[in-house]
């Protein structure tokens, strides 16, 4: 046995070590990542400032080494509380140590350690109370020896044993435990059913009309490896609303032992030779797989399909929250926000260039009140009053009838130059009720706030969003079904990224969107306002060092995102860290320029060697940096804005009919293809496999929320309400009454059957279950939940 504390291994890799093997860098990369990490600085600082230290660790790869190291952390305290736990057992050997200290992952550590574990009497425990393991182990050892025969002497009336089989039973019983504990053979089995494997499920009696929206999974099965995210996450729906039963099948279901079987029998020697102990051997073979080697594989897998589809699906919703938070901003142009409704009318609220509410008023120009002349006529009224340039439309309930209304004012009032543009209002309804809202806008009404937050959303997406929690914008799947502390790990990951790559004008900026700034926390936040509303503007990055509790660290983390436009430095309005100005103040000397005459000066810029730049403190990637920003000073990467056109006359779902090609913005993007707004209040689904003449992976690489494309329409399915599209213009449409077929030629039901051979391939018309905002109307509205 080791002594306590000691190493049984001298080898075992660091954790900067494994995650630089990982990610193909140095180790030393990674150890300076970590220490920056764990000294309080930001992924977006060190990114951007520290990069000499780092050698160019991006942004994604900071993010990996993040989350890597929290997990490989986690690790290695499991690892010492699980040395500790069979230290005290008085059961730590060196070669267990080793293997434990070695242990890679968390499953295989608590496979070793299941042994160990402490755990509620088990009938293998109360067989070895009744001194029942000798007679297991011999067996084991011996099946030349009759079990029956060799039984009769350990039985025992005082120890609960009652006759032979009573004791072959508890032998059995230990066994069965031994077997299932072996970690090498339980990694072996695992990985086995993971690689031949499937998933299937069917239909529970009585649950088909209930359940339709799951009728793709009313008989399916197919391989754990081919399973896309969506399709786990839409089983995994069912059987919890209890329409569908999951079974995991280790292989192909055959008559004969499972292959599993055999396995565990050659791991322990057990072998049918004719002799009297091999046929009870066997047998607790078979009963040891049946009965706890499968139902902890079961688990196992689950959990390995669960994790990936919920790491799958973060990372889609992710990705479709940073481009809906990157999307192109219409800038400071005054804005009227339209919050359609039928019944309790159209709320009304115009915003100046800079966000500040000018005015709101509620129209009621569709049914019951039918004052459509009115509804212009006010609306024409405030927008010559206050000068507006767009009309934001909310896209939920009666935007076709409001963006139709807006088409009508833009007709008749062809003076005031006004362009309308439907915008998601996914969210806008938790922003009205929040507790944020309540202070920025106390004292209007909470049904006119979605308004506000329409037309600001329009002006400036990523400032307005980070108002709202990212999982309420809702463009993910399955939202509710994913882990709560991942999902949100993420996506605050993806606010953070986008806000601080974006950059934040301190002087007009809310305290949500400065809370997402590198350094700052929401009180830090707050402070700065307070600051900003009891003193006035910023005049310079150096003032923020007199708000309370912005101390030293947090101004150097924050300081080069945070921009002062008009300040007293011209420099404070660029991503120049106030650190590096001693650099510029060098480039200035050597121009023999003034600051404000060497940026934006490219022909000057471009004749400086970053070389003759460099010193102790700043690298060369760091100058380079500089002069490109000097060169283009707080530049925006966010892309150009420009509208969708909707077809005239084709309002509604039965207004659109096979062939017809349109304009429209894709709302979102699943792992099975895109959501596209065509104007009919029912979002078409334009499914991976109709998206390019090649195959396509990630729906991702060809377009992403926001985007305005050309599609086609293949088939409509008014009773189902689903719109099928593609953005393949050549691709021939459905023809009346004809059912829209598979790429194979075969219904979508046999092939799946079949197994789910198309790997997500073909064309599905899988219903995954709804999930909140923005996805949960894109699938109601694509006729998909």
């Amino acid at each position: 046995m080791t002594t306590p504390g000691s190493s049984a291994s001298s080898d075992v890799r660091s954790i900067e070590g494994r995650i630089a093997e990982e990610l193909g860098v140095r180790e030393r990369q990674v150890k300076a990542a970590v220490e920056l990490l764990d000294g309080g600085s930001t992924v977006p600082f060190i990114a951007r400032y520290r990069k000499e230290a780092t050698e160019m660790l991006d942004d994604a790869q900071l993010r990996t080494v993040e989350e890597r190291l929290r997990y490989l952390r986690e690790l290695e305290e499991r690892r010492t509380a699980i040395l500790d736990s069979v230290r005290e057992q008085g059961k730590l050997t060196e070669e267990l140590e080793t293997r434990i200290r070695t242990a890679e992952t968390k499953a295989r550590l608590e496979d070793i350690y299941l042994p160990f574990k402490p755990k509620r009497r088990t009938k293998a425990q109360i067989a070895r109370e009744a001194g029942l393991e000798p007679l297991a182990e011999g067996l084991l050892a011996d099946p030349s020896v009759d079990p029956l025969a060799a039984a009769a002497a350990f039985v025992d009336a005082d120890k609960g044993v009652a006759d032979p089989q009573a004791a072959l039973d508890g032998a059995r019983s230990i066994l069965t435990e031994k077997f299932s504990e072996d970690a090498d053979l339980i990694g072996e089995l695992r990985e086995r059913m993971w690689g031949r494997g499937r998933l299937a499920a069917k239909v529970k009696e009585g649950k088909e009309e209930a359940g339709a929206k799951f009728a793709d999974y009313f008989d399916f099965a197919e391989p754990f490896t081919e399973l896309p995210s969506h399709r786990i996450l839409a089983m995994l729906r069912g059987e919890k609303e209890d329409v569908l039963d999951l079974v995991l099948e280790p292989e192909e279901p055959t008559d004969g032992p499972s292959s599993y079987e055999g396995i565990v029998a050659s791991r322990f020697g057990i072998a049918d030779r004719g002799r009297p102990g091999d046929k009870w051997l066997k047998d607790t073979v078979r009963w040891a797989w049946r009965t706890r080697i499968l139902v902890h594989l079961g688990i196992d897998i689950r959990l390995r399909l669960r994790t990936a589809a919920e790491d799958e699906a973060v990372d889609v919703f992710a990705a479709n929250l940073r481009d809906l938070l990157l999307a192109a901003p219409a800038g400071t142009r005054a804005t009227l926000g339209l919050d359609p409704g039928f019944r309790t009318g159209v709320k009304v609220a115009v915003v100046d260039a800079t966000g500040k509410v000018v005015a709101t008023d509620v129209i009621h120009p569709h049914v019951p009140a039918n004052r459509w002349d009115e509804a212009i006529a006010k609306l024409a009224r405030l927008a010559k009053e206050h000068a507006v340039e767009l009309v934001a439309i909310g896209n939920g309930t009666a935007s076709r009838e409001t963006d139709k209304l807006a088409g009508e004012l833009i007709a008749k009032h062809p003076e005031l130059k006004l362009t309308k543009v439907m915008v998601s209002e996914a969210g806008a309804s938790v922003y009205s009720a929040s507790a944020f809202a309540s202070q920025e806008l106390p004292d209007m009404d909470v049904s006119l706030r979605g308004a506000v937050s329409i037309a600001r959303r329009l002006q400036d997406p990523l400032a307005e969003l980070v108002k709202i929690d990212p999982k309420s914008i809702g463009v993910g799947q399955y939202q509710h079904d994913l882990s709560e502390v991942k999902l949100s790990r993420s996506l605050d990951a993806v606010v953070e990224d986008c806000v601080n790559g974006v950059g934040v004008d301190v002087n007009t900026a809310s305290a949500p969107l400065l809370a997402r700034v590198s350094g700052i926390t929401s009180g830090l936040a707050e402070n700065i306002v307070a600051h900003r509303d009891a003193n006035g503007p910023f005049t310079s990055r150096t003032e923020l060092k007199k708000v309370p509790r912005l101390g030293p660290k947090a101004y150097e983390q924050c300081a080069g995102f945070l921009r002062i436009r008009g300040g007293s430095d011209p420099l404070d309005a660029s991503s120049v860290h106030p650190e590096a100005y001693p650099v510029v103040r060098r480039m200035v000397k050597t121009a023999g320029q003034e600051v404000a005459g060497l940026i934006g000066n490219t022909s000057v810029l471009r004749s400086l060697r970053p070389a003759d730049f460099v010193d102790e403190t700043f690298g060369l990637p760091t100058v380079t940096d500089i002069l490109r920003e000097l060169e283009k000073p707080g530049r925006d990467p966010r892309p150009a804005f420009r509208t969708a056109t909707f077809k005239e006359g084709v309002e509604k779902i039965s207004d659109l009919s096979s062939g017809m090609v349109l304009e429209g913005v894709v709302t979102n993007v699943a792992a099975f293809g895109a959501f596209v707004d065509v104007g009919v209040h029912q979002d078409g689904l334009v499914h991976v496999s109709a998206m390019s003449k090649t195959f396509v992976k990630d729906p991702r690489d060809v377009v992403k929320p926001g985007d305005i494309v050309k599609v086609k329409v293949l088939d409509v399915d008014i009773p189902r309400k689903r719109i099928s599209l593609t953005l393949r213009l050549d691709d021939e449409a459905a023809g009346p009454g004809e059912p829209k077929k598979e790429r194979s030629g075969r219904p979508p039901r046999q092939r799946r059957q079949q197994g789910g051979s198309g790997g997500g391939k073909g064309r599905s018309s899988s219903a995954p279950a709804p999930s909140n905002g923005a996805m949960a109307d894109a699938l109601r509205r694509a006729g998909l939940a």
